[in-house]
């Protein structure tokens, strides 16, 4: 909502049950390699904390190789986890037969609560388009954003810390400010692209990718299919939740006070299971052996990147200490238009599972949906037009590290830091909420999607102010509401007018009139939008804009018309100041 004052009438101016402790039997056998999957080089072995090889590395690397031994396999182990689960390297990448063998010999032993491959997870940002625009629909725009500016009178995000366990950070002059200090989870070399494996900085130095580069899929074809260049998803999604609000340029946070916290783990071809299970445990405040501690235990985590199978034991365990530390994780559906519940870690429990809606308030047409699916929140969709994206911070390199820009992306990677922000929002205003209850909350006040959505999309869409409190929500509206329907044509080089009555009101109007406006026009940079009191003074709405190359205007304005009689006839005064583009007033009104 755009607030502003009315000219001459008075001043102008936002995992599955823990592994079980006991003795019981451990988790029933599992596909070593689903189709689509990529063969094993890792296996996830979670023991039972009474085990030996629960504490001991000595004895946890004894019993890998003789469970190698019988498989008929040279195995090793490789490090302990954050959970305490240990990582085995299976030595060489196995087949679905041997590495099913390598499990079974795993599944036979008492001690052992569970095993699950280490496989890569990947970004999930559909293709992004990096047409910029200036616009950010998903925050205000009265049909399908997030009615964020309704709640900032509520919260900002104030001394909350968000972990974004993505890319990383590539500097960004409207981010820097709120960002903290994080870690490089990433322990290879070759996919960190920086020099090294894991260490303090959290720096993003790129995720290109040459055709082929990262193996083959089930069916032989290349990974990835074709060359690609730097994506900083990590930096795109931090802007959304936390770029810097009121510093006169770039976009707005959703909770721009908060601070973002980069957790690195996915590189070139992706990120392994192994280092986001460590990268949940640290950026929540659990201990990761090697690691320093985390001097600054996220209040909500966002993971925007997922990959296929339904959520393994390792990372569900992960989660589960990382909520019962007080920590809100929020992750992306996925983007394969198809059932959530196929992906991990989208179908984790303990998680707020987040698919994308469009600009019309449809579910987008990459978006996963089902069961799994909690709330619904703006992803974007570029196909027809990168205004309909989500812009955020961004950086221009290609194959290195360029200039600092903003870019329009779509994705459920770009809906769930709306989600993750709009925790960070709740978490300020009440500290004493729990995961379970800021995800409550966030659903119970959700509105239906203006669109369509097939196969499911949670609660429906999300509504900030709602969430907050705020009375800014999808309530029906208290106060006397006058409107016209009645369609006005808009043409090029001239001023249209359409009016409104009011009466039975009595004084003077309030000092935020709510003015909604509901303009079909393509190319919506031509048009200069005011309103005009009975008395004849006027405000500015909406004014020309060369670069705003999107369409419709659909929104709320609020002004302060406490100047001024509230009874008589109000108009909107609609200005194409341009050729070429034409439109109408759909439909307009006033709530007093």
């Amino acid at each position: 909502m755009t607030t502003t004052a009315l000219l001459g009438a008075g001043a102008v101016t936002s995992l599955a049950a823990p592994a079980p402790q006991d003795g019981t039997a451990a988790s029933a056998s599992i596909p070593a390699a689903a189709p689509g999957d990529q063969p094993v080089e890792r296996l996830i072995v979670g023991y039972r904390t009474k085990a030996a090889e629960a504490e001991s590395d000595s004895a946890a690397d004894k019993d890998v190789k003789a469970k190698g031994k019988k498989a008929g396999e040279s195995l090793d182990f490789d490090r302990r986890l954050g959970t305490g689960a240990a990582l085995v390297d299976l030595g060489k990448k196995l087949d679905e037969k041997d590495t099913a063998d390598v499990v079974a010999a795993f599944q036979a032993d008492p001690d052992v609560a569970y095993v699950v491959p280490d496989k890569r997870m990947y970004a999930t940002a559909a293709d992004p388009n990096d047409t910029e625009y200036d616009r950010q629909w998903d925050l205000f725009e009265a049909t399908a954003g997030m009615n964020v500016p309704g709640a900032w009178d509520k919260a900002t995000g104030s001394g909350v810390n968000v972990a974004v366990i993505d890319t990383g950070y590539v500097a960004h002059s409207d981010l820097a400010a709120n960002v903290v200090a994080g870690y490089d989870f990433i322990s290879d070399p070759w996919m960190a692209q920086d020099g090294g494996g894991r260490d303090s900085n959290p720096a993003d130095p790129g995720d290109w990718m040459n055709r082929g580069e990262c193996g083959t899929d089930a069916n032989g074809q290349p990974v990835p299919f074709r060359d690609t260049d730097n994506s900083w998803h990590g930096t795109h999604v931090a802007g959304t939740i936390a770029a810097t609000t009121g510093n006169g340029k770039g976009v707005a946070g959703i909770a721009y006070d908060a601070t973002v916290q980069p957790v690195r783990v996915l590189g070139k071809c992706g990120g392994t299971t192994a280092d986001i299970i460590d990268a949940i445990t640290w950026a929540s405040g659990g201990s990761v052996a090697g690691v320093p501690a985390n001097p600054n235990p996220a209040d909500v985590i966002n993971m925007s990147l997922g990959g296929d199978g339904a959520c393994d034991s390792g990372t569900q365990s992960a989660i589960n200490g990382a909520v019962s530390r007080g920590t809100t994780v929020v992750v992306a559906a996925g983007n394969d238009n198809d059932d959530a519940g196929f992906y991990n870690p989208a179908s984790c429990s303990n998680v707020i599972t987040v698919a994308a809606s469009d600009r019309e308030g449809n579910r987008a047409s990459y978006s996963n949906y089902g069961r799994a699916v909690d709330i619904t929140a703006p992803g974007g969709e570029t196909a027809l037009s990168s205004a309909n994206g989500i812009w955020s911070t961004l950086n221009t390199g290609a194959r290195s590290v360029g200039s600092e820009t903003y870019a329009a992306y779509q994705g459920t990677s770009m809906a769930a830091p709306h989600i993750a922000g709009l925790a960070a929002l709740m978490n300020e205003a009440d500290p004493a909420m729990t995961p379970a209850q800021i995800e409550t909350a966030i659903k119970n006040k959700a509105r239906s999607l203006p669109g369509s959505c097939s196969g499911g999309c949670g609660a429906g869409l999300a509504d900030a102010a709602a969430a907050l409190g705020s009375g800014g929500g999808t309530e029906p509206p208290t106060g006397n509401v006058f409107t016209n329907t009645t369609d006005v044509t808009i043409r090029d080089n001239a001023t249209v007018t359409s009016s409104v009555q009011v009466t039975g009101i009595s004084g003077n109007a309030p000092a935020d009139l709510k003015i909604a406006v509901d303009i079909k026009h393509t190319y919506r940079g031509d048009l200069r939008i005011e309103i005009v009191a009975p008395n004849g003074s006027s405000a500015v709405l909406k004014n020309t804009s060369s670069g705003d190359s999107a369409d419709n205007v659909i929104t709320t304005y609020s002004v302060d018309a406490s100047g001024v009689a509230a009874n008589g006839t109000w108009q909107l005064r609609v200005t194409d100041a341009y050729s070429g583009d034409t439109g109408y007033i759909d439909s307009w009104g006033l709530t007093f």
